[in-house]
């Protein structure tokens, strides 16, 4: 019975975190947002886990935190420098010795 009441209250704020989401108002509320969505994505399969008696779900959850993770710094490293991957500087403007 308590895990049926957790299970609700992590579904309630997963929803308020959703509603957070989309109304923003700024780019870093979103993903902050969504990273606490990714939080208690996690907590409710931890949750289920224990209501279903099968603790191997609890990998899974590990798994998909790291997911989670990764993400969330992928999409900040987009959002700040709008790629990737890191991009070699032009010889010609000064910042590595070169002419200027």
């Amino acid at each position: 019975m308590k895990f049926a009441i957790v299970m609700i209250a992590v579904l309630v704020t997963m929803v308020l975190a959703l509603s957070r989401a989309i109304a923003g108002p700024t780019v870093f509320d979103r993903i902050l947002a969504l990273n606490m969505f990714g939080t208690k994505t996690v907590l409710l399969i931890a949750v289920v886990s224990f209501l279903v008696g099968r603790p191997d779900f609890l990998d899974l959850a590990l798994v998909y935190a790291l997911v989670n993770f990764i993400g969330v710094i992928a999409v900040l490293r987009y959002s700040q420098h709008g790629h990737f991957g890191d991009v070699p500087a032009d010889p010609g403007d000064g910042e590595d010795g070169g002419p200027i």
